[in-house]
């Protein structure tokens, strides 16, 4: 088995990992065929649902294909499924700003030369070892946030990517990870959009979620509605973010003091030290700070284990509990909206 190391991978195993579960057993002699048959027809539609009420605890095995926005959305995904009583088992292949080409080209070129360094990661693993590792449950891609609202640059490296992994891990489920637009401040929007680039964080969104319909669709894949959730926060007007009216002066400002920012879902403005020791105030508009990085898990946490994450006990520190309950609701919101919406039509 293929081993990776801690800057790839984030892992969390139980003590003691069972073989999956066989798909069929014997019948015992107590139980006619056609009972066996309505509970298994009962269970597949259960499956196919979010459900509240906790049950035995459920272990889910999760490679994602991605950048930092999949770390973003991943990084509290564990502890709300500890809290919950499941198991996650995860491994993360990042790079930094990856777009679904960079990933399915390296996918191609390993197939075509396995020697070739540039089919590898910085580790010098493969996607393909990456797949063979586990009997994944699901396995993630997604576009760049940059090229998010252009379908066009899906095309064909979804595809690829896909084919790739339905070759070498057919049992998994393939999921579309839906990104987030940018803060509404931020300094893509302050400019006049050159052609074809979203003006807005509105606009922004509108083209992203397009996007990843379209490609959904195009592919029958289910979709992680991470941007939606972000789209229907912002939105709230109690718990939204809003910009300042004026714009900020960064001279204004000394550390650790920052700009008012309150309900961001993005890291917007930070200090950060410089090689000579002096601190900066930077924006960022586009990253999940920590109640963005705690909504994208409580989507995950839905899609991943078809559980509702509303009143889930983990809290991370320094979060709001009222907030956090409101992003739980957005949560559940997002993922029930998303699996009752219509397909597109052609």
């Amino acid at each position: 088995m293929p081993m990776f190391p801690p800057s790839l991978l984030s892992i969390r195993r139980p003590a003691a990992l069972c073989p999956p579960r066989p798909a069929h057993r014997r019948l015992s002699a107590g139980i006619s065929r056609r009972s066996f048959l309505a509970l298994v027809l009962l269970a597949a539609v259960g499956s196919a649902t979010i459900t509240t009420a906790a049950g035995d605890g459920r272990t889910v095995r999760l490679l994602t294909v991605g950048n930092s926005f999949s770390r973003n959305a991943t990084r509290h995904l564990d502890a709300l499924a500890t809290a919950a009583g499941d198991t996650l088992v995860h491994r993360a292949i990042v790079v930094g700003g990856a777009s679904l080409e960079l990933h399915a080209t390296k996918a191609l070129q390993h197939e075509r030369d396995p020697q070739d360094k540039d089919g590898r990661y910085a580790d010098g693993r493969s996607l393909r070892e990456a797949l063979i590792a586990e009997p994944w449950d699901y396995v993630t891609i997604q576009q760049a946030s940059l090229k998010s609202h252009d379908v066009d640059t899906y095309r064909p490296f979804a595809r690829q990517l896909f084919d790739t992994i339905k070759r070498h891990a057919p049992a998994a489920e393939v999921l579309l990870h839906v990104t987030w637009e940018y803060r509404r401040d931020d300094p893509r929007f302050a400019a006049p959009a050159p052609a074809g680039e979203p003006p807005t964080a509105d606009a922004m969104y509108r083209g992203l979620a397009h996007a990843y319909r379209t490609i959904a669709q195009e592919l029958g894949l289910r979709r992680i509605p991470v941007g939606d959730a972000f789209h229907l926060a912002n939105a709230d007007p109690q718990w939204g973010y809003r910009p300042p009216a004026q714009p900020v002066s960064v001279l204004a400002y000394e550390p650790p003091a920052l700009p008012e920012q309150i309900h961001s879902l993005n890291v917007g403005w930070n200090w950060k030290k410089k090689p000579d020791g002096t601190m900066t105030l930077n924006f960022d508009g586009h990253h999940a700070n920590l109640a963005g990085e705690y909504l994208g898990a409580c989507v995950w946490y839905e899609v991943l284990f078809r559980r509702g994450v509303q009143g889930n006990s983990f809290v991370p520190e320094g979060l709001d509990p009222a907030y956090a309950r409101f992003l739980q609701d957005i949560a559940h919101r997002a993922v029930t909206e998303l699996e009752s919406s219509p397909p597109l039509t052609r």
